[in-house]
């Protein structure tokens, strides 16, 4: 009786120990991302984003560049959970008037559009956090870019932060090479990750404000390039001039290519944190290699975009699905 009390008791515990084992797995694995996530939830949500982000970019192709943006900023605070998308409120103050985001980020149109055409093929469904990653992605190849299979799955947050976002984890346009390095790898993302994902800004445009200093401050800038974009920028802040908007790559700047990088060998960065990356520093080689090598730049791109996919998103029953992307459900 004795013996068979401890073998069942063995047993019980054996059981209780798979069970728990078996939650535990469970829970882990609902949490991941998964490139399939919707195939039966909503199978068309590929089409759709891909339909409105490739009329956004044929009327502006200056749109493709905003929406990777806008994934960029809203990974790089509080992960990527489409708090940015949030509008203020009488009692909230959410993301778009931090600094790094004032002025810089937009496309809230589309997004608006992508989420209202999805919302009629399957209801509170597709996350807005989900969203902004396929827009990112369907932004670079209509663009010319590299293709990869998005990451899906995450769910948005009920909250934004407007002292996150002004805290610094977006990195400034006049970093140091030490400051980039150190704000991409507190996000988990490598040196070889921060220069292939600054090769977004292949495509796009900045404002005079973001500029300025570089253009006639700066030694490490050939001569004739900084003449140029004084003519569109004036010295003197506070006028007309400072909305002013320059291509970050003045050669392709609807195409997403590696001219970015070409460009720095020259000098021709843009934004002060650009040049950085080719400045004598650790990264030069880097650079060199993407100038020279699409291929190479293109698949450290993917790579580095779908780590930067995985930062802190709320998956399983964390967050919720908004009905509408600036603002939580009721």
């Amino acid at each position: 009786m004795a013996a068979h009390s401890t073998s069942h008791s063995a047993s019980s515990f054996l059981l209780i120990v798979s069970l728990t084992v078996l939650v535990i797995f469970t829970g882990s694995s609902s949490g991941k991302l998964s490139t399939d996530f919707y195939s039966k939830s909503c199978p068309k949500v590929f089409s759709t984003v891909q339909s409105v982000v490739y009329s956004a970019i044929s009327k502006q192709p200056r749109q493709g560049a905003s929406l990777l943006r806008l994934h960029f900023h809203d990974c790089f605070v509080n992960g990527c959970d489409g708090s940015v998308l949030l509008d203020d409120t009488p009692t909230f103050t959410g993301e778009k008037t931090a600094v790094p985001n004032k002025g810089s980020i937009r496309a809230f149109e589309v997004v608006d559009e992508i989420k209202s055409k999805i919302e009629k093929e399957c209801p509170k469904v597709v996350s807005c956090a989900d969203i902004l990653a396929i827009a990112a992605r369907d932004s670079v190849i209509i663009l010319g870019g590299p293709k990869w299979d998005v990451k899906l799955g995450r769910r948005d947050s009920k909250t934004a932060s407007l002292s996150a976002a002004n805290s610094g984890v977006i990195p400034p346009p006049n970093s140091t090479l030490s400051n980039l390095i150190n704000r991409f790898k507190a996000k988990g993302l490598s040196t070889k990750d921060m220069v292939a994902l600054s090769g977004a800004h292949t495509i796009g445009q900045a404002r005079c404000t973001v500029f300025r200093d570089r253009m006639y401050k700066d030694k490490n800038i050939d001569s004739s390039f900084a003449k140029t974009r004084q003519n569109k920028c004036p010295k003197t802040t506070g006028l007309p001039g400072d909305n002013k908007i320059a291509p970050l790559d003045l050669q392709t700047p609807t195409v997403f290519d590696n001219y970015y990088y070409k460009n720095l060998i020259k000098q021709k960065g843009l934004l002060r944190s650009d040049q950085q990356l080719f400045n004598g520093g650790s990264t030069d080689s880097l650079v060199k290699k993407y100038s020279q090598d699409t291929k190479t730049f293109y698949s450290d791109f993917v790579n580095a975009m779908i780590k930067m996919g995985d930062i802190q998103p709320l998956t399983g029953s964390s967050g919720e699905i908004r009905k509408n992307c600036r603002k939580v459900n009721n």
